[in-house]
């Protein structure tokens, strides 16, 4: 059974669409959903709070932090990390079982963004390729219980980056995969900061951790383009 991981931090929008189609999408695999809050100032606590299909969990900021956090309070075998905007496809959680039983320990699924535009479209394409360069977060990660306490987690020093730190270990076992179906994901950063003002951020963020910068300037680097 698998254990759903979503950190939150004023989701209090996206989180109830997200909850209904993750019922709507499964195919009854799912032991649980843990809802990670690192002190959400909006209305998502008091959402999870009475809504009986999930657990809810408070946790200091970050989401390395967070979904560490869920990942010691979750009961499944299997572990999924979630955002909290985006889509999984239909049967997801037995696209990941069946994976796992082939002894692909670890993967994601390809990516597409909700919005039409030919570079973000394009962008998507690459997730198919199963490759550390075209790997993130919003392709969501699963991983067996076992092998991710066996790398040690998420490395809670990184407050940005944090997914594909992970994934690159993950790869290193040489049993990482990409599922041939699509997971959906908001692209409201790209809508916020433009295209290609997001692209670049991401650009140099990937360069600068190529060339040895530390989980420190990388965050710092990231929130001085987002608030500039």
């Amino acid at each position: 059974m698998i254990s759903i991981i979503i950190p939150v931090y004023n989701e209090e929008k996206h989180l109830p669409v997200l909850i209904d189609h993750l019922q709507e999408a499964s195919d009854g695999k799912i032991q649980e959903i843990l809802i990670v809050d690192g002190g959400s100032t909006d209305g998502t606590a008091m959402h999870v709070k009475f809504d009986s299909r999930l657990t809810y969990i408070s946790s200091e900021k970050g989401r390395a932090v967070q979904m560490n956090m869920g990942a010691q309070h979750a009961k499944g075998e299997v572990f999924y990390f979630l955002h909290a905007d985006s889509f999984p496809p239909e049967h997801f959680d037995s696209l990941i079982l069946a994976s796992v039983k082939k002894s692909k320990k670890a993967g994601c699924f390809k990516m597409r963004f909700d919005k039409d535009h030919w570079w973000l479209n394009l962008m998507g394409q690459f997730t198919k390729v199963n490759h550390i360069t075209c790997r993130g977060g919003d392709q969501s990660l699963f991983v067996e219980k076992e092998l991710f306490f066996e790398i040690g987690g998420f490395n809670e020093n990184y407050k940005v980056y944090e997914d594909n730190e992970i994934i690159r270990r993950l790869y290193k076992k040489k049993q990482f995969t990409i599922i041939r179906s699509w997971i959906t994901t908001s692209a409201r950063l790209y809508e916020k900061l433009g295209v290609w003002n997001t692209q670049w951020l991401f650009i140099e963020i990937y360069w600068k951790r190529r060339r040895g910068a530390s989980a420190e300037e990388l965050y710092s680097h990231y929130y001085k383009r987002l608030n500039s």
